[in-house]
């Protein structure tokens, strides 16, 4: 056998190398002189490939006839007599590069002191058909493109993932069985030190479910991933990106205060995260493996973050309107991805354009023919219908200059005959009139169509669209019930499990069997369901709601009113007041349960709001004599307040209708009850 052993690890590690083709090819015309690039600047995240590269590169040059020169900036002192140094080294201590020779250049971001230095003294001495690979984590600075000389003779690759066609051969090379390949694809998420790492534990017979199962591979993946970590806000803001959608320097400062705009800087400038119009974005395979990291080792912090993030686009979403009431019930749909249909989330994100948005009226037509491809006329034939009542209530994704998929999310009473034409809304409506009838104020809402532009239901710009669509109608509007219509229970129907949502309602129409999931607020409020959604999130669990998180059926109108004369009296005496019919309303209700000291306190602020209506100072101190500081009877506080007993009674008449008349609003969700938990 002749050769050496280098050259059997350069045989081995070229058989074993896949994908990047554009790449190789920019590289392989600067070798050969064709073009004007010299210098190749290639620059991505810990573990993407860069070094693997390099490899094949200096497996080229040899091939060439010519001289790689290759030099590592982590094992380099960064400054122009360590540089010079490591070349000498790599040449067998000879002191300048040969005419031809190829300089290979690992860890550059290591080497910024001497950037310019490198850019403006070393390289322009080299020969002319000298050829420079950096490579490096960080995108190359300024100068490498603003120069108009380095600009002419520079090309940058930021490189990407493999592609799935290219990660199964890399497994394949591995040895990696053919059934376990597209399981272990999507863990990697294309990336190719995951992939190696997941392909040596499944030829030793191991194949973990998720990432969080192999601990000793995150740990790895954060070796290559992390440098050090400037400090504990900076350790948060990544925290923060593991767990959200995206990222804006608001949501970091509600997390480390005034660090805020340094730990978004550092955030900014780290391979693995990209910034856009709206945050910053972390690369899917990073937030998976930041994400079992930190939920192994602080979970109670972490949880805590989880938290905040919630508590930001809710609050967000409730004052925005438009595109970025949408944004943030995006951010809200992304917390709870641990769904049956987390894997369709998955690779929209992975695809890049996920925005929702308010249909324009032009889009119209090709919403309607979507419907009728896949439901058939008579169905198209009502959602045009419904969209002269409602245009404002239809959403899209679009794409590649289409809707690419569609929610129309219908409030009901609608006022329109519509209601009853529809035979699918009129079964909804019915099931409302005869299970739990609306309040007044309260609406109902109903996804009455949904669907992709390719795959109808199972289209993943179905799940995108439809979730996120309704996650804004639950957070902006005062709503008894929700109702998603499926033609496609079978799959589906895991999701709504998941989302505790109940099958309800069948109707045959159109030739298909249109099957309902609804969800009744005033038993289970949206805030409530959200906690659930983040628990089963991380147990996994589905089905009903736990009886214990249930409300009583709710009180109408009229009872609700009988209830909060009859609780008043009862304000300082808690054995009693737990005893109200309201500590199953919202004006009791607390992330822990029904609390009987924040049903008085939300009534004490109802009391106390009527003191800033036009004249209502009197009404407030009628209700404040009578029920908060009691007077020891209507006469005694006729008395204190001055008022003939016949004028008092009537104030203290007025007074209850309109402190009904605000608590009503926060039972309906008009408004919110200060200082809530």
């Amino acid at each position: 056998m002749s050769g050496n052993l280098g050259d059997l690890l350069e045989a081995a590690r070229r058989r074993r190398f896949v994908g990047r083709d554009r790449e190789l090819a920019c590289f392989d015309d600067a070798l050969h002189g064709r073009g004007t690039c010299r210098v190749l600047f290639v620059h991505g995240e810990g573990g993407i490939g860069k070094t693997t590269l390099l490899h094949e590169f200096a497996a080229r040059v040899r091939v060439a006839g010519r001289i790689p020169v290759h030099i590592d900036g982590r094992d380099i002192d960064a400054a122009p007599p360590g540089v010079a140094a490591a070349i000498r080294l790599a040449l067998g201590d000879r002191d300048d590069l040969p005419a031809g020779a190829v300089l290979l250049v690992d860890g550059y971001e290591q080497l910024s002191p001497v950037d310019g230095w490198l850019r403006d003294t070393l390289l322009p001495t080299l020969s002319a058909d000298a050829v420079v690979v950096l490579a490096g984590r960080d995108p190359p600075s300024a100068p490498w493109r603003t120069d108009p000389g380095w600009g002419d003779l520079t090309v940058v690759h930021h490189l990407r993932p493999l592609g799935p066609a290219e990660g199964d051969v890399l497994l394949a090379h591995a040895g990696v069985a053919p059934e376990l390949r597209p399981h272990l694809l999507t863990l990697a998420r294309g990336h190719p030190l995951t992939l190696a790492l997941l392909a040596d534990q499944a030829t030793a017979g191991r194949v973990p479910g998720s990432l969080a199962d192999a601990p000793d591979l995150i740990s790895a993946l954060l070796e290559s991933f992390l440098r050090e970590v400037p400090g504990e806000a900076h350790l948060t803001g990544l925290a923060t990106c593991a767990v959200a959608w995206l990222t804006t320097e608001d949501l970091l400062r509600r997390l480390v205060g005034a660090d805020a705009p340094a730990v978004w800087r550092w955030l900014a400038g780290q391979p693995f995260i990209t910034s856009g119009p709206h945050g910053l974005s972390i690369h899917d395979l990073v937030r998976d493996v930041l994400h079992a990291e930190f939920e192994r080792r602080a979970p109670e912090p972490f949880r805590r973050t989880r938290w905040t993030v919630h508590i930001e686009a809710v609050s967000r979403l409730r004052a925005a309107a438009g595109p970025d009431a949408q944004l943030h019930a995006q951010q809200l749909f992304f917390l709870v991805r641990s769904s049956p249909l987390a894997g369709t989330l998955a690779g929209l994100r992975a695809q890049g354009s996920t925005s929702v948005v308010t249909a324009r009226p032009d889009e119209h037509d090709q919403v309607c023919d979507v419907i009728e491809r896949f439901e058939g006329p008579a169905s198209a034939d009502l959602a045009r219908a419904w969209l002269t009542v409602q245009p404002q209530q239809l959403s899209v994704v679009r794409g590649a200059g289409r809707v690419t998929g569609l929610a129309l999310n219908l409030l009901c009473p609608t006022g329109s005959g519509l209601e009853e034409q529809d035979p699918v809304v009129r079964a909804v409506l019915a099931h409302v009139a005869r299970e739990a009838p609306a309040r007044p104020g309260e609406l109902v809402d109903i996804c009455r169509f949904l669907s992709g532009a390719d795959e109808h239901q199972r289209d993943r710009y179905t799940l995108l669209a439809g979730p996120v669509s309704s996650i804004v109608e639950w957070l902006t509007h005062p709503l008894a019930w929700s109702f998603i219509v499926t033609v496609d229970p079978e799959h589906w129907g895991p999701f709504f499990d998941y989302m505790a949502f109940a099958r309800l309602v069948e109707v045959d129409f159109g030739g298909r069997r249109h099957v309902v999931y609804g969800i009744d607020w005033r038993r289970i409020p949206v805030d409530t369901w959200f906690d659930l959604m983040h628990e089963r999130g991380r147990t996994g669990a589905t089905g009903p709601p736990p009886a214990a998180l249930l409300r009583p059926p709710p009180l109408d109108r009229v009872r609700f009113g009988a209830a909060v004369r009859a609780a008043l009296p009862t304000l300082h005496r808690p054995d009693r007041l737990a005893g109200s019919p309201l500590l199953g309303t919202a004006l009791a209700a607390t992330a822990s349960g029904p609390d009987v000291d924040r049903l008085r306190a939300v009534i004490e602020d109802g009391v106390a709001r009527l003191g800033a209506e036009p004249r209502g100072d009197r009404l407030r101190a009628v209700l404040d004599r009578t029920y908060l500081r009691a007077a020891p009877s209507q006469e005694a506080a006729a008395q204190i307040l001055g008022l003939p007993l016949s004028t008092y009674r009537r104030h203290l008449a007025k007074a209850l209708d309109h402190l009904t008349d605000l608590l009503w609003a926060v039972e309906i969700g008009d408004v919110r009850p200060d200082n809530r938990p």
